[in-house]
């Protein structure tokens, strides 16, 4: 049984569609990336998987729980960060977290002390959270809804505000929760970098409608990879290059000459250069990157 399910996902305002029979699976362990542009229903799909707003049609399953017939033990497995945390600043990290734990039955003192562990706060839990930078806010929100021991973690656009180095601890949070406690997390991002280097698979949506899931190792594979190759003599290259080439694209740019080929030809056309005098200086292969998929599959609009 998947961790998520979720089938024929639909919301509706008056005449407006924005999310339209949106469906997907989600394993245990597994980070899935929400991407998609400004409007196409991410955060929508989101406030509907967590009750925060009302679906008009469709079925959401957790652990398989259906979220329709019986919220409050589905919601039992969640645990939701929407952008920044509310946190009491005047507070510090120890009783907030004791606070929020309250409201959820069965979290021990030895739990508290787990999750303060598990997102690196040892050191400053006991400081008042108004001294907390926003990335140490953002562990303590992590700790907050880790604590009831949620198989599924549901982060709306979490890297908002973060500086570099927040971002970069956050998302090692992250993958240790996947690794090491099994925790399934759905997260929407606008960083592509960021969801390239921290997700398993990605969930591309446009005007309400899922148009791809796929694995990120299979997004950036490309069997006719763009490869590079800086040479001394680009002119008489590209006459090679055509001649033995298929009418293959061919792009030059100072020195520089890019085709788009399997790489097991890559040896042939080096060895087909230099029999012709043309000195070869470097050899690149140019993999495309999230966003380059992204932006073939939305046809360019803004994310």
């Amino acid at each position: 049984m998947s961790l998520l399910q979720i089938r024929g996902l639909t919301k509706k305002i008056g005449n407006k569609v924005l999310v339209d029979q949106l469906t997907l699976d989600m394993e245990k362990g597994e980070i899935l990336g929400l991407l998609g542009p400004n409007g196409a229903g991410k955060t929508t799909t989101i406030r509907m998987i967590v009750g925060l707003m009302s679906k008009t049609a469709g079925q959401v399953m957790i652990n398989g729980t259906d979220t329709n017939t019986n919220f409050e033990q589905a919601m039992r497995h969640v645990g939701v960060i929407v952008e920044n945390p509310d946190l009491y600043k005047y507070l510090s990290g120890y009783d907030n977290l004791v606070h929020f734990s309250r409201m959820t039955p069965g979290v021990t003192e030895a739990r508290i002390q787990e999750v303060i562990a598990l997102v690196g706060l040892e050191n400053s839990i006991h400081d008042k959270v108004a001294t907390y930078s926003l990335g140490m806010r953002q562990r303590l929100g992590l700790a907050v809804v880790l604590a009831h021991k949620p198989s599924l973690l549901v982060l709306d656009e979490p890297t908002n505000g973060l500086d570099p180095a927040g971002i970069r601890e956050l998302r090692g949070h992250l993958k240790d929760l996947a690794d090491q406690e099994g925790v399934g997390i759905m997260i929407s991002s606008h960083l592509m970098s960021e969801m390239e280097m921290m997700c398993d698979r990605v969930a591309i949506v446009q005007k309400g409608r899922l148009v791809a899931i796929q694995k990120i190792e299979d997004m950036a594979a490309d069997e006719r990879a763009g490869v590079q190759f800086e040479v001394d003599r680009p002119d008489l290259a590209v006459q090679i290059l055509q001649t033995i080439m298929s009418g293959d694209e061919i792009t030059t740019d100072q020195g520089h000459i890019l085709v788009h080929i399997p790489k097991t030809r890559i040896p042939e056309i080096n060895r087909k250069l230099m029999e012709a005098g043309i000195n070869v200086f470097n050899v690149n292969t140019i993999k495309k990157t999230l966003e380059d998929k992204f932006m073939e599959i939305t046809g360019g609009e803004d994310h």
